[in-house]
Protein backbone atom coordinates (compact mmCIF):
# COMPACT_ATOMS: atom_id res chain seq x y z
CA UNK A 1 0.00 0.00 0.00
CA UNK A 2 1.02 3.43 -0.58
CA UNK A 3 1.59 6.38 1.73
CA UNK A 4 -2.08 7.43 3.19
CA UNK A 5 -1.26 10.92 3.20
CA UNK A 6 -1.28 13.04 0.51
CA UNK A 7 -0.30 16.60 0.15
CA UNK A 8 -3.59 17.76 2.11
CA UNK A 9 -4.06 15.10 4.44
CA UNK A 10 -6.12 11.58 3.66
CA UNK A 11 -8.68 11.97 1.09
CA UNK A 12 -10.91 10.22 -1.28
CA UNK A 13 -14.37 8.76 -2.05
CA UNK A 14 -15.82 8.90 1.19
CA UNK A 15 -17.38 5.37 2.32
CA UNK A 16 -15.17 3.28 -0.08
CA UNK A 17 -11.55 4.85 0.15
CA UNK A 18 -12.35 7.21 3.30
CA UNK A 19 -14.39 4.53 5.57
CA UNK A 20 -15.47 5.25 8.55
CA UNK A 21 -13.04 2.50 9.85
CA UNK A 22 -10.88 3.77 8.36
CA UNK A 23 -11.24 7.52 10.00
CA UNK A 24 -11.67 5.76 13.41
CA UNK A 25 -8.14 4.05 13.28
CA UNK A 26 -6.67 7.49 11.94
CA UNK A 27 -8.22 8.88 14.51
CA UNK A 28 -6.90 6.81 17.57
CA UNK A 29 -3.08 6.72 15.60
CA UNK A 30 -3.44 10.69 15.80
CA UNK A 31 -4.68 10.80 19.66
CA UNK A 32 -1.76 8.27 20.13
CA UNK A 33 0.64 10.63 18.03
CA UNK A 34 -0.18 14.09 18.72
CA UNK A 35 -2.43 13.61 22.41
CA UNK A 36 0.38 12.65 24.28
CA UNK A 37 1.73 16.09 24.20
CA UNK A 38 -1.48 16.41 26.05
CA UNK A 39 0.15 14.64 29.31
CA UNK A 40 3.16 16.09 28.92
CA UNK A 41 2.52 18.95 29.81
CA UNK A 42 -0.08 18.46 32.28
CA UNK A 43 -3.22 17.80 31.25
CA UNK A 44 -5.86 15.32 29.28
CA UNK A 45 -5.34 15.43 26.19
CA UNK A 46 -7.86 18.12 23.85
CA UNK A 47 -8.97 17.79 20.07
CA UNK A 48 -11.11 19.90 18.47
CA UNK A 49 -13.12 18.77 15.60
CA UNK A 50 -14.71 20.66 12.61
CA UNK A 51 -16.44 19.63 9.09
CA UNK A 52 -17.59 21.19 5.92
CA UNK A 53 -21.08 20.77 4.73
CA UNK A 54 -20.81 16.81 2.99
CA UNK A 55 -23.32 14.62 4.21
CA UNK A 56 -20.24 12.15 4.44
CA UNK A 57 -18.87 14.32 7.41
CA UNK A 58 -21.91 13.51 9.66
CA UNK A 59 -20.61 10.09 10.28
CA UNK A 60 -16.98 10.57 9.36
CA UNK A 61 -17.24 12.82 11.84
CA UNK A 62 -18.96 10.65 14.52
CA UNK A 63 -16.13 7.84 13.31
CA UNK A 64 -13.19 10.29 14.66
CA UNK A 65 -14.90 11.29 17.58
CA UNK A 66 -15.23 7.67 18.83
CA UNK A 67 -11.61 7.04 17.96
CA UNK A 68 -10.59 10.02 19.87
CA UNK A 69 -12.73 9.93 22.61
CA UNK A 70 -12.10 6.04 23.11
CA UNK A 71 -7.94 7.06 23.26
CA UNK A 72 -8.88 9.21 26.30
CA UNK A 73 -9.40 12.54 24.39
CA UNK A 74 -11.44 15.30 25.42
CA UNK A 75 -13.34 16.38 22.44
CA UNK A 76 -14.35 19.83 21.28
CA UNK A 77 -16.69 19.41 18.40
CA UNK A 78 -17.55 22.55 16.33
CA UNK A 79 -20.02 21.54 13.90
CA UNK A 80 -19.21 22.89 9.96
CA UNK A 81 -16.81 25.54 10.24
CA UNK A 82 -14.10 26.35 7.71
CA UNK A 83 -10.46 24.75 7.77
CA UNK A 84 -8.65 28.09 9.25
CA UNK A 85 -11.26 28.17 12.02
CA UNK A 86 -10.42 24.64 13.57
CA UNK A 87 -6.53 25.59 12.99
CA UNK A 88 -7.11 28.92 14.99
CA UNK A 89 -9.15 27.48 17.66
CA UNK A 90 -6.81 24.28 18.17
CA UNK A 91 -4.38 26.82 19.12
CA UNK A 92 -6.98 29.33 21.16
CA UNK A 93 -8.51 26.47 23.00
CA UNK A 94 -5.06 25.03 23.89
CA UNK A 95 -6.39 21.79 22.34
CA UNK A 96 -3.39 19.31 21.72
CA UNK A 97 -5.01 18.50 18.03
CA UNK A 98 -7.09 19.84 15.35
CA UNK A 99 -9.32 17.69 12.80
CA UNK A 100 -11.13 19.01 10.35
CA UNK A 101 -13.40 16.83 7.75
CA UNK A 102 -13.26 17.75 4.31
CA UNK A 103 -12.06 17.48 0.98
CA UNK A 104 -12.11 21.06 -0.14
CA UNK A 105 -12.79 21.90 -3.44
CA UNK A 106 -13.57 18.41 -4.72
CA UNK A 107 -16.88 17.55 -5.54
CA UNK A 108 -19.71 16.34 -2.96
CA UNK A 109 -18.54 12.20 -2.45
CA UNK A 110 -15.02 12.89 -1.73
CA UNK A 111 -14.46 13.81 1.82
CA UNK A 112 -10.76 14.06 3.21
CA UNK A 113 -9.20 14.60 7.03
CA UNK A 114 -6.81 16.42 7.95
CA UNK A 115 -5.00 17.21 11.25
CA UNK A 116 -3.13 19.64 13.03
CA UNK A 117 -0.85 19.72 15.49
CA UNK A 118 -0.57 21.64 19.05
CA UNK A 119 -0.70 25.75 18.02
CA UNK A 120 -2.60 24.57 14.98
CA UNK A 121 -0.01 23.99 12.52
CA UNK A 122 -0.24 21.06 10.02
CA UNK A 123 1.46 17.99 9.97
CA UNK A 124 4.88 17.57 8.40
CA UNK A 125 5.69 14.24 6.82
CA UNK A 126 7.88 12.92 10.06
CA UNK A 127 4.45 13.05 12.23
CA UNK A 128 2.22 11.95 9.10
CA UNK A 129 4.28 8.60 8.87
CA UNK A 130 4.12 8.24 12.71
CA UNK A 131 0.77 8.26 12.73
CA UNK A 132 0.50 5.83 9.66
CA UNK A 133 2.53 3.24 12.29
CA UNK A 134 0.86 3.16 14.32
CA UNK A 135 -2.25 2.37 12.88
CA UNK A 136 -4.05 -0.52 14.22
CA UNK A 137 -1.25 -1.43 17.09
CA UNK A 138 -2.49 -2.72 20.49
CA UNK A 139 -2.68 -0.10 22.74
CA UNK A 140 -3.77 -0.06 26.15
CA UNK A 141 -7.69 0.92 26.36
CA UNK A 142 -8.66 3.77 29.18
CA UNK A 143 -11.90 2.43 30.89
CA UNK A 144 -14.32 4.53 33.58
CA UNK A 145 -13.57 8.06 34.12
CA UNK A 146 -10.20 7.88 31.64
CA UNK A 147 -12.41 7.56 28.66
CA UNK A 148 -12.91 11.29 26.56
CA UNK A 149 -15.38 13.33 26.91
CA UNK A 150 -17.46 15.12 23.97
CA UNK A 151 -18.70 18.48 24.53
CA UNK A 152 -20.46 20.83 21.53
CA UNK A 153 -18.84 24.08 21.24
CA UNK A 154 -20.97 25.46 17.60
CA UNK A 155 -20.35 28.99 19.57
CA UNK A 156 -16.40 28.91 19.36
CA UNK A 157 -16.94 30.34 15.93
CA UNK A 158 -17.58 33.56 17.26
CA UNK A 159 -13.76 33.40 18.62
CA UNK A 160 -12.81 33.24 15.15
CA UNK A 161 -14.72 36.02 13.99
CA UNK A 162 -13.65 38.03 16.25
CA UNK A 163 -10.19 37.55 15.41
CA UNK A 164 -10.63 37.90 11.11
CA UNK A 165 -12.15 41.39 12.00
CA UNK A 166 -9.08 42.42 15.02
CA UNK A 167 -6.55 41.75 11.73
CA UNK A 168 -8.49 44.05 9.32
CA UNK A 169 -6.52 47.04 8.71
CA UNK A 170 -9.30 49.08 7.31
CA UNK A 171 -12.75 49.18 7.36
CA UNK A 172 -15.14 47.90 4.39
CA UNK A 173 -17.66 50.75 4.47
CA UNK A 174 -18.46 51.17 1.47
CA UNK A 175 -17.86 48.19 -0.68
CA UNK A 176 -20.55 46.47 -2.09
CA UNK A 177 -19.33 42.40 -2.18
CA UNK A 178 -21.27 39.34 -3.49
CA UNK A 179 -19.99 36.36 -1.61
CA UNK A 180 -20.26 32.81 -3.06
CA UNK A 181 -19.98 30.28 -0.23
CA UNK A 182 -20.13 27.21 -2.22
CA UNK A 183 -23.40 25.81 0.35
CA UNK A 184 -20.08 24.95 2.26
CA UNK A 185 -17.87 25.62 5.55
CA UNK A 186 -18.11 29.56 4.67
CA UNK A 187 -22.04 29.62 4.19
CA UNK A 188 -22.38 30.42 8.51
CA UNK A 189 -19.32 32.49 8.96
CA UNK A 190 -18.65 34.74 5.26
CA UNK A 191 -21.39 36.81 4.96
CA UNK A 192 -21.60 37.61 8.57
CA UNK A 193 -18.10 38.60 9.19
CA UNK A 194 -17.73 40.57 6.17
CA UNK A 195 -21.27 42.53 6.73
CA UNK A 196 -19.66 43.19 10.51
CA UNK A 197 -16.57 44.52 8.73
CA UNK A 198 -18.63 47.11 6.91
CA UNK A 199 -19.42 45.75 3.98
CA UNK A 200 -22.45 45.48 1.86
CA UNK A 201 -23.52 41.53 1.55
CA UNK A 202 -24.80 39.53 -1.01
CA UNK A 203 -24.59 35.85 -0.61
CA UNK A 204 -25.06 32.95 -3.18
CA UNK A 205 -24.79 29.58 -2.59
CA UNK A 206 -24.93 29.65 0.91
CA UNK A 207 -27.89 27.73 2.00
CA UNK A 208 -25.70 24.02 2.29
CA UNK A 209 -27.64 20.57 2.68
CA UNK A 210 -25.25 17.99 2.58
CA UNK A 211 -25.18 17.39 -1.25
CA UNK A 212 -24.88 20.48 -2.83
CA UNK A 213 -21.59 21.25 -2.07
CA UNK A 214 -19.36 22.94 -4.55
CA UNK A 215 -21.88 21.67 -6.93
CA UNK A 216 -21.21 24.14 -9.58
CA UNK A 217 -20.58 26.67 -7.66
CA UNK A 218 -17.54 28.40 -5.19
CA UNK A 219 -14.23 28.83 -6.66
CA UNK A 220 -14.28 26.09 -9.06
CA UNK A 221 -17.31 27.41 -11.06
CA UNK A 222 -17.25 31.52 -11.45
CA UNK A 223 -19.75 31.86 -13.40
CA UNK A 224 -23.07 32.61 -11.27
CA UNK A 225 -20.83 35.00 -9.21
CA UNK A 226 -19.59 36.56 -12.21
CA UNK A 227 -23.27 36.95 -13.03
CA UNK A 228 -24.64 38.39 -9.48
CA UNK A 229 -21.74 40.63 -9.40
CA UNK A 230 -22.91 42.30 -12.83
CA UNK A 231 -26.39 42.22 -11.81
CA UNK A 232 -26.31 43.70 -8.63
CA UNK A 233 -23.73 46.29 -9.89
CA UNK A 234 -21.45 45.44 -7.14
CA UNK A 235 -17.83 45.96 -6.26
CA UNK A 236 -16.37 43.23 -6.27
CA UNK A 237 -17.40 38.63 -5.84
CA UNK A 238 -15.61 36.72 -4.09
CA UNK A 239 -15.66 33.32 -4.40
CA UNK A 240 -14.35 30.20 -1.64
CA UNK A 241 -14.13 26.71 -1.97
CA UNK A 242 -16.20 24.27 0.62
CA UNK A 243 -13.91 24.50 3.58
CA UNK A 244 -13.18 27.97 2.94
CA UNK A 245 -9.63 27.79 2.67
CA UNK A 246 -8.99 29.61 -0.64
CA UNK A 247 -10.61 33.06 -2.09
CA UNK A 248 -10.68 33.58 -5.77
CA UNK A 249 -12.32 36.83 -6.79
CA UNK A 250 -13.52 38.78 -8.96
CA UNK A 251 -13.83 42.57 -10.35
CA UNK A 252 -16.81 44.75 -10.73
CA UNK A 253 -17.35 43.57 -14.82
CA UNK A 254 -16.77 39.75 -13.81
CA UNK A 255 -13.14 39.57 -14.59
CA UNK A 256 -11.54 36.45 -12.42
CA UNK A 257 -8.79 37.71 -9.87
CA UNK A 258 -6.93 34.69 -9.29
CA UNK A 259 -4.49 33.61 -6.75
CA UNK A 260 -2.05 35.41 -8.30
CA UNK A 261 -3.56 38.43 -8.63
CA UNK A 262 -4.52 38.23 -5.03
CA UNK A 263 -0.98 37.25 -3.93
CA UNK A 264 0.18 40.39 -5.76
CA UNK A 265 -2.33 43.07 -4.28
CA UNK A 266 -1.59 42.04 -0.92
CA UNK A 267 2.02 41.66 -1.63
CA UNK A 268 2.33 45.73 -2.55
CA UNK A 269 0.06 46.67 0.32
CA UNK A 270 2.02 44.89 3.26
CA UNK A 271 5.01 46.29 1.16
CA UNK A 272 3.85 49.68 1.38
CA UNK A 273 2.68 49.40 5.52
CA UNK A 274 5.99 47.59 6.21
CA UNK A 275 5.00 44.22 7.18
CA UNK A 276 6.23 42.54 4.05
CA UNK A 277 8.73 40.76 6.15
CA UNK A 278 12.53 41.16 3.51
CA UNK A 279 10.74 42.86 0.61
CA UNK A 280 9.72 39.22 -0.19
CA UNK A 281 7.05 36.69 -0.76
CA UNK A 282 6.52 33.02 -1.26
CA UNK A 283 4.82 31.22 -4.24
CA UNK A 284 4.78 28.01 -6.35
CA UNK A 285 5.61 26.74 -9.46
CA UNK A 286 2.13 27.00 -10.79
CA UNK A 287 2.05 30.91 -10.54
CA UNK A 288 2.08 32.57 -13.73
CA UNK A 289 5.61 34.45 -15.07
CA UNK A 290 3.43 37.94 -15.38
CA UNK A 291 3.25 37.96 -11.57
CA UNK A 292 6.89 36.81 -11.34
CA UNK A 293 7.81 40.14 -13.60
CA UNK A 294 5.03 42.27 -11.67
CA UNK A 295 6.76 41.36 -8.34
CA UNK A 296 10.30 42.34 -10.05
CA UNK A 297 8.88 45.79 -11.14
CA UNK A 298 7.85 46.82 -7.74
CA UNK A 299 11.16 45.71 -5.56
CA UNK A 300 9.79 42.57 -4.22
CA UNK A 301 11.46 38.82 -3.93
CA UNK A 302 9.84 36.16 -5.31
CA UNK A 303 10.71 32.41 -3.69
CA UNK A 304 9.32 29.77 -5.75
CA UNK A 305 8.17 25.93 -4.24
CA UNK A 306 6.42 23.17 -5.18
CA UNK A 307 2.57 22.90 -5.55
CA UNK A 308 0.94 22.69 -1.96
CA UNK A 309 0.35 25.41 0.67
CA UNK A 310 2.23 22.83 2.80
CA UNK A 311 5.15 23.17 0.64
CA UNK A 312 4.55 27.25 1.20
CA UNK A 313 4.24 27.38 4.65
CA UNK A 314 7.71 25.35 4.66
CA UNK A 315 9.41 27.86 2.85
CA UNK A 316 8.13 30.94 4.51
CA UNK A 317 8.80 29.31 8.39
CA UNK A 318 12.12 28.36 6.81
CA UNK A 319 12.55 32.29 5.63
CA UNK A 320 10.68 34.00 8.43
CA UNK A 321 8.66 35.19 5.96
CA UNK A 322 4.81 37.08 6.49
CA UNK A 323 3.33 36.39 2.99
CA UNK A 324 2.75 33.80 0.65
CA UNK A 325 0.58 31.48 -1.79
CA UNK A 326 -0.82 30.02 -4.37
CA UNK A 327 -2.89 30.93 -8.01
CA UNK A 328 -5.92 28.36 -6.42
CA UNK A 329 -6.47 31.14 -4.29
CA UNK A 330 -5.20 29.57 -0.71
CA UNK A 331 -3.08 33.09 0.76
CA UNK A 332 -0.86 32.36 3.56
CA UNK A 333 -0.47 35.42 6.15
CA UNK A 334 1.95 33.79 9.06
CA UNK A 335 1.17 36.94 11.17
CA UNK A 336 -2.82 36.36 11.37
CA UNK A 337 -2.69 32.29 10.46
CA UNK A 338 -0.92 29.41 10.47
CA UNK A 339 -2.94 27.80 7.07
CA UNK A 340 -4.74 29.36 4.04
CA UNK A 341 -7.65 31.45 4.86
CA UNK A 342 -10.04 32.12 2.72
CA UNK A 343 -11.60 34.73 4.70
CA UNK A 344 -8.76 36.69 6.12
CA UNK A 345 -7.76 36.69 2.46
CA UNK A 346 -10.63 38.68 1.25
CA UNK A 347 -11.40 41.11 4.23
CA UNK A 348 -7.55 41.84 3.51
CA UNK A 349 -8.07 41.97 -0.06
CA UNK A 350 -11.44 44.09 0.34
CA UNK A 351 -9.63 46.41 2.93
CA UNK A 352 -6.84 47.07 0.19
CA UNK A 353 -9.83 48.52 -1.88
CA UNK A 354 -10.92 50.97 0.92
CA UNK A 355 -7.92 51.83 1.82
CA UNK A 356 -6.37 53.16 -1.52
CA UNK A 357 -9.45 54.26 -3.01
CA UNK A 358 -9.12 51.63 -6.01
CA UNK A 359 -11.26 49.24 -7.91
CA UNK A 360 -10.19 46.00 -7.83
CA UNK A 361 -9.75 46.23 -11.97
CA UNK A 362 -7.19 49.19 -10.93
CA UNK A 363 -4.94 47.03 -8.26
CA UNK A 364 -5.41 43.69 -10.77
CA UNK A 365 -4.33 45.47 -13.60
CA UNK A 366 -0.46 46.30 -11.90
CA UNK A 367 0.02 42.13 -12.91
CA UNK A 368 0.02 41.59 -16.70
CA UNK A 369 -0.41 37.71 -16.65
CA UNK A 370 0.99 35.54 -19.61
CA UNK A 371 -1.79 33.57 -21.50
CA UNK A 372 -1.84 30.12 -19.32
CA UNK A 373 -3.90 26.76 -20.38
CA UNK A 374 -4.08 24.01 -17.61
CA UNK A 375 -5.22 20.92 -18.52
CA UNK A 376 -5.99 17.62 -16.36
CA UNK A 377 -4.83 14.41 -17.89
CA UNK A 378 -7.09 11.84 -16.14
CA UNK A 379 -6.46 7.73 -16.12
CA UNK A 380 -3.03 7.98 -16.05
CA UNK A 381 -0.62 6.89 -14.39
CA UNK A 382 1.02 9.17 -12.38
CA UNK A 383 4.26 7.60 -10.89
CA UNK A 384 5.44 7.12 -14.22
CA UNK A 385 5.68 10.43 -15.18
CA UNK A 386 9.16 11.21 -14.67
CA UNK A 387 10.42 8.30 -16.07
CA UNK A 388 9.07 8.67 -19.52
CA UNK A 389 11.29 9.30 -21.93
CA UNK A 390 8.15 9.89 -24.65
CA UNK A 391 6.56 12.44 -22.26
CA UNK A 392 10.14 13.90 -21.77
CA UNK A 393 10.96 14.27 -25.28
CA UNK A 394 7.86 16.00 -25.61
CA UNK A 395 8.21 18.60 -23.07
CA UNK A 396 11.53 19.41 -24.54
CA UNK A 397 10.30 20.07 -28.02
CA UNK A 398 7.47 22.23 -26.27
CA UNK A 399 10.35 24.17 -24.55
CA UNK A 400 12.47 24.98 -27.10
CA UNK A 401 9.22 26.24 -29.01
CA UNK A 402 8.41 28.66 -26.50
CA UNK A 403 11.74 29.93 -26.04
CA UNK A 404 12.36 32.40 -22.62
CA UNK A 405 8.85 33.93 -23.38
CA UNK A 406 6.77 30.95 -22.39
CA UNK A 407 7.16 27.63 -19.76
CA UNK A 408 5.60 24.13 -19.23
CA UNK A 409 4.61 22.56 -15.87
CA UNK A 410 3.61 18.86 -15.68
CA UNK A 411 3.04 17.23 -12.78
CA UNK A 412 1.05 14.88 -10.78
CA UNK A 413 -1.76 16.04 -8.74
CA UNK A 414 -1.18 14.94 -4.76
CA UNK A 415 -5.10 15.11 -4.35
CA UNK A 416 -6.77 13.64 -7.33
CA UNK A 417 -6.15 10.96 -9.75
CA UNK A 418 -4.74 13.50 -12.49
CA UNK A 419 -1.57 14.74 -14.01
CA UNK A 420 -1.56 18.69 -14.35
CA UNK A 421 -0.52 19.77 -18.13
CA UNK A 422 0.10 23.72 -17.67
CA UNK A 423 1.84 25.87 -20.39
CA UNK A 424 2.33 29.83 -20.44
CA UNK A 425 3.03 31.64 -24.00
CA UNK A 426 2.95 35.02 -25.85
CA UNK A 427 -0.57 33.83 -27.45
CA UNK A 428 -3.61 31.97 -25.90
CA UNK A 429 -3.67 29.91 -29.13
CA UNK A 430 0.53 28.88 -28.80
CA UNK A 431 -0.50 27.81 -25.58
CA UNK A 432 -3.73 26.11 -26.10
CA UNK A 433 -2.27 24.56 -28.97
CA UNK A 434 1.48 23.13 -26.86
CA UNK A 435 -1.25 22.39 -24.13
CA UNK A 436 -3.36 20.09 -26.04
CA UNK A 437 -0.29 18.48 -27.87
CA UNK A 438 1.51 17.85 -24.86
CA UNK A 439 -1.88 16.36 -23.01
CA UNK A 440 -2.21 13.95 -25.92
CA UNK A 441 1.31 12.61 -25.33
CA UNK A 442 0.91 12.07 -21.51
CA UNK A 443 -2.50 10.32 -22.38
CA UNK A 444 -1.29 8.02 -24.99
CA UNK A 445 2.35 7.43 -23.32
CA UNK A 446 0.93 6.94 -19.27
CA UNK A 447 -3.22 5.64 -20.06
CA UNK A 448 -3.67 2.91 -17.27
CA UNK A 449 -6.48 1.86 -19.87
Amino acid sequence: MGRLFGTDGVRGLANRDLTAELALDLAVAAAHVLGDVGAFVGHRPRAVVGRDSRASGEFLEAAVVAGLASAGVDVILLGVTPTPAVAFLTEVLGADLGVMLSASHNPMPDNGIKFFARGGHKLDDVIEDAIELRMREPWDRPVGADVGRVVVEADACVLYEEHLLATTPHRLDGIKVVVDCANGAASFVAPDVYERAGAHVIAIHSEPDGLNINENCGSTHLGDLQAAVRDHKADLGIAHDGDADRCLAVDADGNIIDGDHILAILAIAMRDSGKLTNNTVVATVMSNLGFKIAMQAHDITVIETGVGDRYVLEAMKAEQLALGGEQSGHVVMLEHATTGDGLLTALHLMARMAQSKESLAQLAARIVKLPQVLVNVQGVDKVALAQNAAVQAAVAKAELELGAEGRVLLRSSGTEPVIRVMVEAQSQELAQRITDQLAAVVFAELSLG
